[in-house]
């Protein structure tokens, strides 16, 4: 079973040349919790990261989502939870003026041998070639290893935050070859948009 659920908005008419980007959620976009991200209510953007993602947007990036979601594996939230934390999101980000082109999760638990689960991957060129863009074009922008790790493989752009799990990170990060590393997405997207 390919376990990658899969949620694409309006707006995948307009290709631009220029660039994917691709965002984990838990810790880029949002807080993280320990315990998971399990209701709308529990999920709190980051300060800067929705008007960093609208300002892609008005650049021509296409901006995707490639999140591990095992609390659903775990029976800690539904798949319809997932959907409404999505939704409270989208509606968030509409009002910073900014959106999602899709979003691509994988539910399965650490044992199921998935190919989707970060760090492999599978839900990154998934969205690659979903979205049409070349790993060339391509960058995703983690708070983890296991997030630079699928990077890695999937022959796209690794860009590390600080935030979320990103600061204890760092070290490891560097260590298997990452050197753009930043303090949130606010400042990883004035990056992106600089060079």
């Amino acid at each position: 079973m390919f376990g990658i659920y899969l949620n694409i908005a309006r707006h995948l008419t307009h290709v631009h040349p220029m660039s994917l980007v691709l965002l984990d959620r838990d810790g880029v976009i949002n807080e993280d919790s320990p315990n998971y991200i399990k209701r709308a209510s529990e999920w709190l953007p980051i300060d800067g990261s929705l008007a960093a993602i609208a300002r892609l947007n008005r650049a021509g990036s296409r901006v995707a989502i490639c999140s591990n979601q095992s609390g659903v594996a775990r029976g800690d939230l539904s798949v319809e939870d997932l959907h409404d934390i999505h939704e409270a999101m989208r509606i968030r980000l509409a009002e910073a003026g900014g959106h999602i082109d899709a979003i691509f999760c994988c539910i399965h638990g650490p044992d199921d041998q998935c190919d989707c689960r970060k760090p492999a991957p599978g839900l990154l060129k998934r969205a690659m070639t979903e979205l049409h863009h070349a790993p060339a074009e391509t960058t995703f922008v983690g708070d983890s290893l296991r997030d630079m790790q699928a990077a890695v493989a999937a022959h796209c752009l690794p860009v590390l935050v600080r935030t979320g799990n990103g600061a204890k990170s760092e070290s490891t990060a560097r260590a298997i070859g990452v050197n753009l590393i930043f303090d949130d997405l606010a400042a990883a997207t004035n990056w992106l948009l600089d060079r």
